[in-house]
């Protein structure tokens, strides 16, 4: 989720940006808004709400209830009922037209920093942004098969915001049982991998669900891994763990919540797997597997 510079982007035409929006029912509203402009690059057409696709962990058991298939433990349908989870797709997609409100500073308890970045984006300009946004809300579609309540910290692609601390905010409002937000990185392009981030304690109000945090963050990485095929970072954490103090989305949170950078889009490799939009199915479909396995221990 490295950004490049807004001033820069904005000069060039490109969005490049790490957060995706949300465009469901139910989903908070962005901080600005932004009109879909000509000249959007070509990595910005993907932002569109994905088509339905089947989810292989959705068989109901017996009245629906079975958390997982016996044989398989795969997660089963219905099985989620009663929880609710925040999604918050990294950045948006307008972000580069205003870089007055992205560069605002805001308090993250342990520094302050920009309101909001404009992300990465592969060589060929494939946004972070758009690649946020289609994971997460195919992940939205399905965690509510499962019978989740799902917000979404954005509503479209084109806005501007929301701030950091306001998509913390989100999912407190809505006393989530898990929320993460989801990204893709800028490294270096010999570098690859995906990592999770966790919150670090700050005598803050993160510190209570730190703990939680973690357990959602193991769940997460383990199911990721085994749902994609994708290795564990060979550039940042261990084990593809990594705790930080400086994220305003994870300081702020008084519900369990972790990152993921999905992989790193400047390693050619990684980058063709996320414009494929199967690939982007099972990101999403391993995502939520492992979310519910830390909902339904």
């Amino acid at each position: 989720m490295r950004a490049l510079p807004v001033t820069l982007l904005a000069a060039c035409g490109l969005i490049v940006t790490a957060c995706g929006t949300a465009g469901a029912s139910g989903s908070a509203s962005p901080a600005g808004s932004g009109s879909s402009a000509a000249g959007v690059p070509a990595g910005q057409v993907a932002t569109q709400a994905p088509a339905p696709s089947a989810d292989p962990g959705a068989g109901r058991g017996a009245g629906g209830a079975a958390k997982r298939d016996r044989a398989t433990g795969t997660p089963r349908a219905g099985s989620l009922a009663g929880k609710v989870v925040v999604i918050d797709p990294g950045h948006n997609g307008g972000n580069y037209r205003d870089p007055k409100a992205v560069n605002r500073k805001v308090n993250v308890l342990t520094q302050w920093k920009a309101c909001d970045t404009t992300g990465t984006s592969t060589n060929d300009g494939y946004t972070e942004a758009a690649f946020s946004w289609d994971v997460s809300n195919r992940l939205a579609k399905i965690l509510k098969s499962r019978g989740a309540t799902v917000k979404l910290t954005r509503s479209d692609n084109n806005s501007v915001g929301p701030c950091i601390t306001q998509r913390a905010a989100i999912g407190n409002r809505a006393k989530a049982d898990a929320a993460i937000s989801i990204h893709g990185d800028g490294s270096a392009p010999g570098n690859h991998g995906f990592h999770v981030i966790m919150p670090k304690k700050i005598n803050g109000p993160v510190d209570p669900v730190v703990g939680d945090s973690r357990r959602l963050g193991l769940a997460v990485r383990d199911a990721y891994h085994q749902g994609t095929g994708l290795p564990y970072s060979t550039y940042i954490g261990s084990k593809a763990l990594d705790f930080r103090s400086d994220l305003g989305g994870l300081n702020l949170s008084t519900v369990p919540k972790v990152f993921i950078e999905c992989g790193n889009m400047r390693n050619a490799a990684e980058a063709a797997k996320f414009r494929d939009p199967a690939f982007r199915q099972r990101v999403a479909l391993a995502l939520a597997n492992g979310m519910q396995h830390y909902l339904t221990p």
